[in-house]
């Protein structure tokens, strides 16, 4: 990898649309793999997540860059036009590579869930996707989730709007799975076993999912009163025992 292809992973991992467009006007080619891999897949197979990330995406693809499978296109551009033009997105399947909650053989509703692409979501929902259907499972039996599960410990919480969504659309929270490989492939990847919407939003806890005690707590709230149980004050968050000490206190 050159010095002008590392800068444009730091564009990607960012999603540095300015610095993207730079790099490639200064001759980095959108199609010429890096490192054995197209550059439109290290782009998507990152693991930031933000706004930003379909101008980054219309950029390569401007520039001849395609995607593996070209019906991902408008739910990682979250153009909700494009999908309420082609009501057979919504019962489409696909499988790409994803650094947190698998993506194999999934339908674009799962994908949109990944990434918090908000339209996408809504345009798919309103032309038939099912809230509740399930991604494939692997050799061991891991996997089978539904949309939901991408939502509940999400980057910096950028999908708890399609968690509100999936739940009033009529997502199950009482769905237990066998488990679920978090990450696969990258060096975070963490096994989960005997999980349901709400115990995957706890392993958001986990140091090496960086997820906010918050929004984890808040999110397993929501995830309880959706399935009419009681909801427990949890008052001890941000947890005071995991809070740095000041020198006094030691």
């Amino acid at each position: 990898m050159n010095d002008r292809e590392r800068k444009l992973m730091v564009a990607f991992e960012t999603h540095d649309v300015d610095g993207i467009q730079a790099l490639l006007d200064a001759g980095v080619d959108p199609v010429v793999p890096i490192d054995g891999k197209p550059p439109i897949d290290w782009l998507i197979e990152m693991y930031f997540r933000s706004d930003r990330f379909p101008a980054c995406l219309q950029l390569l693809m401007d520039r001849g860059a395609k995607l593996a499978d070209p019906a991902v296109a408008p739910i990682l551009l979250d153009d909700a036009d494009a999908i309420r033009a082609n009501p057979a997105l919504a019962s489409h399947r696909t499988s790409m590579v994803s650094c947190f909650t698998p993506l194999v053989d999934v339908t674009l509703l799962h994908v949109a869930a990944e990434y918090g692409n908000l339209a996408a979501a809504q345009a798919l929902i309103a032309t038939g996707a099912d809230v509740n259907a399930r991604a494939g499972v692997d050799v061991d039996g891991l996997g089978g989730h539904t949309p939901v599960f991408h939502t509940v410990n999400s980057w910096s919480n950028r999908s708890r709007p399609l968690l509100e969504l999936l739940l009033d659309a009529g997502a199950a929270t009482d769905m237990r799975l066998a488990g679920v490989t978090w990450g696969k492939g990258f060096d975070w990847e963490t096994t989960l076993f005997d999980l349901t919407p709400v115990s995957y939003c706890q392993f958001g806890l986990l140091p090496q999912m960086h997820r906010a005690e918050v929004d984890i707590v808040a999110n397993v709230r929501l995830l309880l009163e959706a399935a009419g149980r009681s909801v427990p004050s949890m008052e001890n968050v941000p947890n005071r025992y995991l809070q740095p000490k000041s020198t006094t206190d030691r």
